[in-house]
């Protein structure tokens, strides 16, 4: 990867030229030939007591593959993302090899089941406070199944939204423990 196509922003407080020679050398020395990697950014955060070192890769075929680390200290949070970054690049290289032998479902299907509070059991002068809701967008992608398998394994997402390739109706995919469930409209 060339040195120009990484870019390194720093939030709260300032760049040194030490550290970003650094981080453009472990950049620059991820030597997998697969997923090429195309663009580079880091983001690099001090927040109180932690220095955190935020990673995002992107590859060709669309592929995005983030990490993140903190710790004490910057060079440590940087080595501990890089070598986050480095096993999800292998881990979809392996899956990419894996697909073809794949012979098995390994998608679990749940049924919807729907729960409510019988209006018998809430006082009328009970109040809830209402939740925080934090908001969140994303550009919706288009994916077959085990495309997203993957995509859910690059990112540090617990789920993963996306229109199946085949029908275009929205699925999100999930971990379940060492498998995966879907939620799949009817």
């Amino acid at each position: 990867m060339e040195a120009n196509k990484i870019s390194i922003t720093m939030r709260h407080g300032d760049l040194s030229s030490s550290l970003k020679d650094y981080v453009e050398e472990k950049i620059v020395n991820i030597h997998l030939e697969y997923p090429k990697i195309i663009q580079a950014r880091i983001i690099l955060d001090i927040e109180k007591h932690l220095q955190i070192a935020e990673i995002i890769l992107a590859c060709n075929n669309h592929i995005t593959i983030e990490a993140e680390a903190s710790s004490r200290d910057m060079y440590e949070s940087i080595d501990s993302a890089i070598a986050k970054i480095t096993r999800r690049m292998r881990k979809y290289k392996t899956r990419l090899l894996k697909k073809a032998h794949t012979k098995g479902e390994s998608i679990k299907y749940l049924d919807e089941k729907i729960f409510s509070i019988p209006s018998q059991h809430i006082e009328k002068n009970e109040s809830f406070p209402s939740p925080k809701i934090e908001k969140e967008s994303f550009e919706l992608k288009t994916f077959d199944e085990e495309e997203a398998i993957l995509a859910l394994e690059l990112s540090d997402k617990p789920f993963i939204a996306y229109k199946n390739s085949n029908d275009l109706s929205l699925e999100i995919l999930y971990r379940k423990g060492n498998s995966y469930a879907l939620i799949k409209p009817e």
